[in-house]
C-alpha cells in the first residue's frame, strides 16, 4: 500500500478528477466504490446544489470520496460558502481537493472539520505553499495533463524536483495516466500514486456529452494542444484540449452564443470560447466546444463503466509491479528513489507544449 492509499483509504492509490460537466455524482460514487479516489466535481454549484450532490454520492458509496473546488474560478467568498455548505454532509474519510492553492481560510475550514486536504499544483513554489497551509497531499500535474494547466513543466520534471525538496510529501501526479502499468511507473518514480481525468471522461457514469465522449475514445495524442482560446468565464490559464474548429483557425470568431446547457430543469446559454466543458445537458454546436483532454488520450481507447475500469488498472497495476514489489511510495519504505531522471541542478522552464 502506498502512502497515498493510506492516508485516503483507497484499495488503489488513483484519484479521478473532479472535472467540471464530467464528475457527478454517478462517477464520483461509481470511482470510490470500486475502490480508488472518487471525487464530485464542484466548480461553480451553488451551496444548496452542491450540499444535494454530495448527499447523492454519499447514499451511493460506502468508500471514501472527495469534493473539488477551483478557488480561482469561485473567488475565496464563494469557494468558503460551498465548503461550508458540503462538509456537515461529508462522512468520516472523506477528503477535499483544491485545483489551484485554496484561501487560506478555506484550508482552516477543511482541516478544522477533520477531512484531508488534497491541492493540486503545478509548480515547486506551489507545492511548498500548499504543506504549508496543511495539505496532507499535493497533486503535481504536469503539461500533459488535460484541462487547465497550473505550470509549465513536464510531470516527470515537476516530481524529480518536490521530491527532492520535499522527500516525505505524500505526492500524487497528474498527466499521462491511462492504464495500470502507467501507475506503476510513476509510483516507481517516487510518486505515491496519481490522479486521472482523460480516462475517467468516457466512463458510463460521466456526465458528459456523448460527442466529448466519442472524440476522447478515438483520440491520438497529438489531437491535443495548448490553447489559450477557451478564456470565457476563466481567464489567464492556458488548458490542453482536442483540436476543434476553433483551434483551427487563425481568426478569432465573435462570443455569440453556440449552445445551451441544462441544470435542474433550467437553461443557461454558452457563448463560443466559453471555459465550460460540454455536458449530458448542453445542445447546440457542442464541436466548438472546449473538450478538454490530456495526452493519455491515445490509450484510452473503450467507454466502460468505471468499476471496469478500476478493475482493469488495478490488475495491471499489480501485474507491473510483480509479487513482491516495494515502491518508493510505500506505506512502509525506508527510502524513497526519485526518478528514474538526473536531478536537474536548476528547474528549467522549457517550452512545455512539445510534450
Amino acid at each position: 500500500m502506498t502512502r497515498l492509499a493510506a492516508r485516503l483509504g483507497l484499495v488503489l492509490p488513483l484519484l479521478q478528477a473532479g472535472m467540471g460537466a464530467v464528475a457527478g455524482p454517478g462517477l464520483c460514487a461509481a470511482v470510490s466504490q470500486a475502490g480508488a479516489g472518487g471525487t464530485l466535481a464542484l466548480y461553480k454549484e451553488p451551496p444548496a446544489r452542491a450540499a444535494r450532490l454530495v448527499r447523492e454520492v454519499t447514499a451511493a458509496t460506502t468508500r471514501p470520496f472527495g469534493v473539488n473546488v477551483v478557488p480561482e474560478v469561485t473567488g475565496p467568498a464563494a469557494c468558503l460558502d460551498q465548503l461550508r455548505a458540503v462538509l456537515p454532509e461529508l462522512p468520516p474519510g472523506a477528503f477535499v481537493t483544491s485545483f489551484g492553492l485554496p484561501d487560506a481560510d478555506a484550508a482552516r475550514t477543511v482541516q478544522a472539520a477533520g477531512h484531508p486536504l488534497v491541492v493540486q499544483v503545478g509548480t515547486l513554489a506551489d507545492a511548498g505553499t500548499a504543506l504549508g497551509q496543511g495539505a496532507a497531499v499535493l497533486v503535481l500535474q504536469g503539461t500533459e495533463a488535460g484541462g487547465h494547466l497550473l505550470g509549465r513543466l513536464p510531470v516527470d520534471l515537476l516530481l524529480t524536483a518536490v521530491r527532492a525538496r520535499y522527500p516525505h510529501a505524500v505526492l500524487a501526479v497528474a498527466g499521462g495516466i491511462a492504464t495500470g502499468r502507467d501507475l506503476a511507473d510513476a509510483v516507481a518514480r517516487g510518486a505515491d500514486g496519481a490522479m486521472a481525468g482523460t480516462l475517467f471522461v468516457p466512463a458510463g457514469e460521466s456526465t458528459a456529452h456523448p460527442e466529448f465522449k466519442r472524440r476522447v475514445v478515438e483520440a491520438e495524442a497529438d489531437d491535443t494542444l495548448v490553447t489559450s482560446l477557451f478564456d470565457i468565464g476563466w481567464p489567464h490559464r492556458p488548458h490542453r484540449v482536442l483540436r476543434n474548429p476553433l483551434t483551427d483557425t487563425a481568426k478569432r470568431a465573435p462570443a455569440t452564443f453556440i449552445a445551451t446547457t441544462q441544470v435542474d430543469g433550467r437553461e443557461y446559454p454558452v457563448p463560443r470560447y466559453s471555459a465550460a466543458a460540454p455536458g449530458d445537458g448542453t445542445t447546440g454546436r457542442v464541436e466548438e466546444m472546449a473538450m478538454y483532454c490530456g495526452r493519455s488520450c491515445a490509450r484510452v481507447t473503450a467507454r466502460h463503466p468505471a468499476a471496469v475500469t478500476v478493475a482493469r488498472l488495478s490488475r495491471e497495476y499489480e501485474n507491473a509491479r510483480g509479487p513482491h514489489a516495494a515502491s518508493p511510495g510505500s506505506a512502509n519504505a525506508t527510502t524513497v528513489r526519485t526518478s528514474r531522471f538526473p536531478r536537474p541542478n536548476r528547474i528549467q522552464e522549457r517550452d512545455p507544449w512539445t510534450t
